[in-house]
């Protein structure tokens, strides 16, 4: 079955009890069982599981081709209940360009187990196949990479991993299931935040993990949460499903889009650097088309002049709204160092783009008259 009929039909089953073809949520925190706390129709208590939540698994796991997924309150509790699955001691590499909020927590969390944390250019295999011979547990992969949109090589990196007797975790929130199956290239977990594309519509916070296999870490994960609750609630489960039918033909949008977007940015003499893993001047391009199936809704723009310019050019535009997350149907931007704070890595010149559903026509004409104001 293609992808595209997968998104509208994993999970969807019609309703056996009224024949609607659009699936119920489940609201109850409690489920009715035996005298003797027997499952009467497989469910007890909320944390512990919930039809609505069980689609939306279900959707998850078909998309990404996985044996089992887990969802999550958002990407973040996903994460962290992965990674605190982990014995302590566990040794760690992560992208050096990669998600804030999994930098933090591996700078102020993770150390408290005892956790060896090392941060690398994920693009670089030789780097990171010297940082593995001292021993490894897992390699952490994003990508593309937030947000510098750097391509990684997932089957490269899976096969070093595996080679050391290590797990890849691979972060495909950028991508979507739509543009990259990482567990088909030898990833072992995929994460993501569905949040951003899974959504699609910015009013749903979640997180998932898709599992290659239904092994004895699949198993202690879910453990993990039912005892710690980070659980995804069932409203949003409902809508974040609702987000997986139309997550291909909304994909397909916020690709050529983007793509059109930065080939225009790419021309323009204020633009220093476009950063889109679709266009042929990507450092990865080769790498991109071998692994995705097209660019993405995602790219960073770099802006000649420095912070003050490009925090004008954010500030001229009025398409274009400045907020954080992606992946919604309307089109955002970010002057990422400033959200990122102090600890921020990533260039003062740099705008993070989520170009959205919008007529692309309004989106380049949006930028072009912010670069000419600014």
């Amino acid at each position: 079955m293609r992808l595209e009929t997968l998104a509208i039909h994993a999970g969807g089953e019609y309703d056996l009890e009224t024949g609607a073809l659009t699936p119920p949520i489940h609201l109850a925190t409690t489920f009715r069982h035996g005298p003797a706390a027997e499952r009467i129709a497989g469910y007890e208590y909320q944390r512990e599981g919930n039809p609505t939540n069980d689609r939306l698994r279900a959707a998850v796991a078909a998309l990404e081709g996985a044996a089992q997924a887990i969802t999550f309150a958002s990407g973040m509790a996903a994460i962290t209940t992965l990674l605190e699955t982990l014995r302590p001691g566990t040794r760690l590499i992560i992208p050096s360009d990669c998600y804030a909020g999994l930098r933090l927590l591996a700078a102020e969390y993770l150390p408290e187990r005892g956790m060896q944390v090392q941060r690398l250019d994920m693009t670089d295999l030789a780097a990171v196949t010297a940082a593995c011979a001292n021993g490894i547990d897992v390699i952490w992969v994003e990508t593309p990479s937030n947000p510098m949109m750097q391509v990684s090589d997932i089957a490269a990196l899976a096969a070093l991993a595996h080679t050391h007797g290590a797990l890849l975790v691979a972060d495909n929130t950028f991508a979507s299931p739509v543009l990259q199956q990482p567990l088909a290239l030898g990833a072992d977990i995929v994460m993501h935040s569905t949040t951003k594309y899974f959504g699609g519509h910015s009013d749903v916070l979640g997180g998932a993990l898709a599992f290659a296999r239904e092994d004895d870490l699949y198993r202690a994960v879910a453990h993990r949460l039912h005892i710690t609750g980070a659980v995804m609630a069932p409203f949003n489960a409902w809508l974040t499903l609702r987000g997986c039918r139309s997550l291909p033909a909304r994909m397909a949008l916020h690709c050529s889009n983007a793509k059109a977007l930065a080939e225009f940015l790419s021309a323009q003499p204020q633009v220093e650097a476009v950063h889109y893993p679709g266009l042929p001047s990507h450092p990865a391009y080769d790498l991109a088309k071998r692994q995705m199936r097209d660019g993405g809704g995602m790219l960073s723009v770099q802006i000649a002049g420095g912070r003050e310019a490009t925090l004008a050019v954010a500030g001229a535009l009025k398409l274009f709204t400045n907020a954080t997350s992606l992946g919604g149907c309307e089109s955002l931007v970010e002057h990422r160092a400033s959200v990122e704070g102090a600890a921020s890595v990533t260039p003062h010149n740099l705008l993070r783009v989520s170009v959205g559903l919008e007529h692309i026509d309004d989106l380049v004409g949006d930028f072009a008259q912010a670069l000419a104001q600014a």
